[in-house]
């Protein structure tokens, strides 16, 4: 049997990083939904001066 010890930081750091990962993917994938919708939106010009 192996006893591990794990410091208070580490569980800190490790939820920073998992909390960070979700953001990153978020925004990843929000990023990528705007493109999509940017190329087939049409764009309404207005009155050229």
């Amino acid at each position: 049997m192996y006893l591990l010890y794990i410091d208070p930081g580490s569980s800190s750091m490790l939820i920073q990083i998992i909390a960070a990962s979700i953001a990153g993917i978020a925004i990843f994938f929000k990023r990528i939904k705007l493109f999509i919708k940017n190329i087939f939106t049409k764009k309404d010009k207005g009155p050229v001066e």
